[in-house]
């Protein structure tokens, strides 16, 4: 069938793409500026900041990034099982 999804490459895909997104908040961090980006992007919302943000760990960056690209993974595989299932369907 045309219509399917291969699981494991959306599941690489969207774990790929999120990893990357934590990988870049990581720099963002250690470079010093996430306070700022996290105040100003809450202002954007009319809300104000109740959290600071830590000082970096590359532990806690290694961690975030691994942990964000398994839970993208597995979002990847299960949509695209979704998709898969579904256009049984049509």
């Amino acid at each position: 069938m045309a219509d399917q999804i291969n699981p494991k490459r959306a599941a690489m895909t969207v774990g790929i793409f999120a990893a990357v997104l934590h990988f870049l908040w990581a720099i963002i961090v250690a470079s010093g500026t996430g306070q700022q980006l996290a105040d100003w992007k809450l202002g954007l919302h009319f809300l104000s900041n109740p959290y600071t943000i830590a000082s970096f760990n590359i532990v806690t960056a290694v961690a975030l990034i691994a942990a964000a690209f398994v839970g993208g993974a597995v979002l990847g595989w299960a949509l695209a099982a979704v998709w898969n299932w579904t256009s049984k369907f049509k």
